[in-house]
């Protein structure tokens, strides 16, 4: 198996969770943002299955902003991973 499609498969598994927040389906990838420059983004390897209202909803990852949604869920995208790759074991 290639890697690109070792790396599809992960994120076909991934996508094949509930949101990771709420529970919602269907999902969207979401690619974490912690440790990434501005306008970098994540591989592909480090995404979290979120729901649309949790993506981009105003109460979501984009929503209210890394700090802003630390806030309102006290975790942050690391925790959410960390949560996904278990979800997945």
């Amino acid at each position: 198996m290639s890697k690109r499609a070792a790396v599809e498969r992960w994120m076909e598994k991934v996508a094949s969770l509930d949101c990771i927040i709420c529970g919602a389906r269907p999902v969207e990838l979401h690619h974490i943002r912690e440790g990434q420059g501005a306008g970098q983004r994540a591989p592909d390897t480090l995404v979290i299955p979120v729901c649309a209202a949790c993506h981009r909803g105003s109460e979501g990852i984009h929503g209210l902003g890394r700090k802003g949604f630390y806030m309102r869920y006290k975790r942050d995208e690391l925790d959410y991973l960390a949560d996904t790759i278990e979800a997945l074991a």
